[in-house]
Parts: structure tokens; C-alpha cells; sequence
């Protein structure tokens, strides 16, 4: 079963909000069954908003619209779907206290005849009753396809799928189970990674489909099953993972979609009861943010040195100077000196360094642009390694960033 999502707006088309509300529905549409075939975006246009409206009828059950309710002129989705349906507007008893119940309530300045017009609809359309806003959601039929509209707004529309949309869908609509499971790996590419895989996933049955989702440091591996009966899918899901985690055994840290590789090493050292500090350069705290930003995060990290330049590496964190004189600020015996040093001054089981060349300039180094060494001390050695990470600053430093956690993992994990 499909469904097609418009939203309908100028300020998307122009990039002056972010589309979230296509998101949204479309998460909360899979989780029923509902599959979602396009999500098209369209201006505050009669015939635009028809072509639309047109297309979407041709491919899709259920077809989900959002935006264009407001009361203002440019508002004009009722207007739309009254052209579509050949259908004219009437005005909503209910819609129309329920504003004026809200102006009355909630809103200072008086209420006006263009809000009053907010409670006209298309006489054809299912009023659906938006407690928190003016413009109430309409569900209208042709063909055997179901059109919603919903507001704009993103709390508005929320609460009407979650509150009336879905569950209508649930009792209207027979839909198929669609089930997905998520592997997280860290530290090898896409490319590697399918290789690694390749005849496991050519061996999938043609019910299971992967799809590769890349992001710095990671690759998250999505097995998604669709059918009709759940207990199938869930034992077809687990066999086929349980072929799968030998593959990726090295590389693999979670099946949480939601967990970020920096809460997964949060998590490990608090059940070690380990500690961590951090000395950091190039990445100029940003490691530090990262576990900051968890909660809980003061029970195993004690803090940080952000040694940006050279003088603090010496007299902060004791990096001799001439060693810094002998092989470069970024180099891999600085960075060890760095892990030690800081591993030392704040009496912690691990410690992560960085120093590099982030750019755009060389700085105290003549090393090249993209150039970085991070290095963990744990409580056994300390391990550096080398990394040219392109030349693009703000890049260089995030994938720094997430290198430094994949590093950390590794050790942890042999502890």
C-alpha cells in the first residue's frame, strides 16, 4: 500500500524552512504498514497544487497534504481541493466556535471576519478537529483514494496524525507488516563494507531488502521486510542477522539506530567503571562537547585540555619542547605525549590526543593540510595512528572527531 505526501509552501521552495513535516508522516505512516512512494513539494499555486494532487491520485491510497491552510490569501489549499473534488465551501459550525473559542482564550487582539473564514470547508470533506490551531485538518475521497490535508504547522499536524490520522488509516485501510532492523558499524566504508557482505546480501530472500545508509565514521546496515504476517518476518529478520554478525563481527557496535558511537562508548566505560580525559588541538574541544553533551557523562570524564597552541602543549601538558623542535607539532610522538600527559594529569583509566593540520593555513606546522594524529592512551600502552582527512576544514575536524571515538571503542573493547 502507498501513500504520497505534498507540502505546499513557497518558504520551502526557497529554503527558508526545512521540510520536517514530510519526515514526520512518513515515519509514522511506516510504522503502520504504509509504504511511502514520493514526497513532492509545491508553490502556493492553484494549478500547481491540481497537478499535484492529480499526480499523486495515479500512484498512491492514500495521498497526505500539508501547509496552505492558513487564513491569509495566499492560503489557498481549500480553495484547491474544492476545484479538484468540484466541491464548494461551507462553513463548519463546530470549526467556527472552536475559533472563537481560542480568540477568546488564548488570543489578545479581536478576533476578525478572515478568521472567522478559517472555519469554511469543502461541504464533501470529514472535518478533522485541530485542538491546538485555526485550521482544521479535511479528509476527502475520490476514486477510492483518501486525500487528508493537515496544517502546516508542525505541532498542529503532529497531533492530528498521531490523534485521528493514523488511527483512522488503522481501521480503514488492511496493510502489510513492514519491519526494519538496524546494524550500526563503525570505521570502514560503504564500499568495503558490501564487499565484505556481498554474497550474504545476494542471498537475501527477495521479501528482505539492505539499504546502506554512510554518514562520517559509520555505515548503518537496514534490513527492511514487508508481508503479512509478522511472526514470518521476525524469524526471517533474525536468521538472516544471524548470518550476517560473523561478517561484521570487528566492525559491528549496535543494532540501535538512535545510538550514536560516542553513547555506545559512554555506556561501555560506565559499566567498566572506567574514566576518560581528553588533550585536544586540531579538534579543539570538540570531543570533549560530544560527551559533555550526554547526561551522565561526569561519572567517567574528567575533563579536558584543549592545547590549540604550541605553548600550552608545553607548559599545560609538559610535551617537551624539543620534541615538538625534533618532529613537528603534529606528529605521532606529540600526540603520544599529549595522551600520557593529560592520562596522567587527570588520573584517568583512557585518554584521547589530537593534533593536525585542520587548515586553511599551516600554522606551526609544516605538515599537510589534513594531516592528523590521534592517539589513546589506555591503561596498558598508548596507540597512535595517522590520518589525511582531505582538505576541507570543517570536515577534517568532524571526521577527526568521530575517528577518535572509533579508536576509543577499539581499545575499550580489548580491555
Amino acid at each position: 500500500m502507498f501513500a504520497e505526501i505534498i507540502t505546499i509552501g513557497d518558504e520551502i521552495l526557497i529554503g527558508q524552512i526545512i521540510d520536517t513535516n514530510s519526515a514526520f508522516i512518513a515515519k509514522e505512516l511506516n510504522k503502520i504498514g504504509i509504504s511511502v512512494y514520493q514526497i513532492t513539494s509545491v508553490q502556493d499555486e492553484r494549478e500547481h497544487i491540481l497537478a499535484a494532487l492529480s499526480n499523486a491520485k495515479s500512484r498512491a491510497q492514500i495521498v497526505i497534504v500539508t501547509g496552505g491552510l492558513g487564513p491569509t490569501k495566499d492560503d489557498i489549499t481549500k480553495h484547491a481541493f474544492c476545484d479538484f473534488f468540484n466541491d464548494t465551501l461551507v462553513k463548519d459550525e463546530a470549526v467556527l466556535k472552536h475559533v472563537e473559542e481560542l480568540f477568546a482564550n488564548f488570543v489578545s487582539t479581536p478576533i476578525s471576519e478572515v478568521n472567522r473564514q478559517q472555519a469554511l470547508v469543502p461541504s464533501k470533506a470529514v472535518v478533522l478537529h485541530n485542538a491546538n490551531g485555526t485550521a482544521p485538518g479535511m479528509w476527502m475521497h475520490s476514486e477510492g483514494v483518501s486525500f487528508v490535508s493537515l496544517p502546516g504547522v508542525p505541532f498542529e499536524m503532529k497531533a492530528l496524525m498521531n490523534n485521528v490520522v493514523i488511527p483512522k488509516i488503522v481501521a480503514d485501510f488492511e496493510r502489510p507488516y513492514i519491519m526494519h532492523k538496524t546494524l550500526v558499524t563503525y570505521g570502514l566504508g560503504e564500499s568495503a563494507v558490501a564487499e565484505r557482505i556481498e554474497d550474504w546480501e545476494e542471498a537475501l530472500p527477495p521479501f528482505i531488502k539492505l539499504a546502506y545508509l554512510p554518514n562520517l565514521g559509520k555505515v548503518r546496515l537496514r534490513l527492511t521486510a514487508k508481508g503479512p504476517d509478522k511472526k514470518v518476518l521476525e524469524s526471517n529478520i533474525e536468521a538472516q542477522i544471524k548470518k550476517l554478525l560473523p561478517l561484521i563481527d570487528d566492525i559491528f557496535y549496535g543494532t540501535d539506530d538512535d545510538e550514536t558511537l560516542e553513547e555506545y562508548v559512554a555506556k561501555l566505560l560506565t559499566s567498566k567503571k572506567m574514566t576518560l580525559s581528553t588533550a585536544e588541538s586540531c579538534t579543539g574541544g570538540r570531543i570533549a562537547q560530544k560527551i559533555t553533551a550526554m547526561s551522565g557523562a561526569s561519572a567517567y570524564f574528567k575533563g579536558s585540555v584543549v592545547s590549540y597552541a604550541t605553548d600550552t602543549k608545553v607548559d599545560i601538558l609538559n610535551v617537551p619542547r624539543t620534541l615538538i623542535e625534533e618532529h613537528s607539532v603534529v606528529s605521532a610522538e606529540v600526540a603520544k605525549a599529549m595522551a600520557k600527559s593529560v592520562k596522567m594529569l587527570l588520573k584517568t583509566d583512557f585518554a584521547i590526543a589530537t593534533t593536525g593540520n585542520a587548515g586553511p593555513t599551516k600554522g606551526d606546522s609544516n605538515a599537510e593540510i589534513g594531516t592528523v594524529f590521534i592517539a589513546i592512551a589506555t591503561p596498558n600502552e598508548v596507540v597512535v595512528e595517522k590520518f589525511m582527512m582531505g582538505n576541507q576544514r570543517a570536515r577534517i575536524i568532524q571526521k577527526t572527531v568521530n575517528k577518535a571515538f572509533e579508536l576509543l571503542l577499539k581499545e575499550i573493547l580489548k580491555i
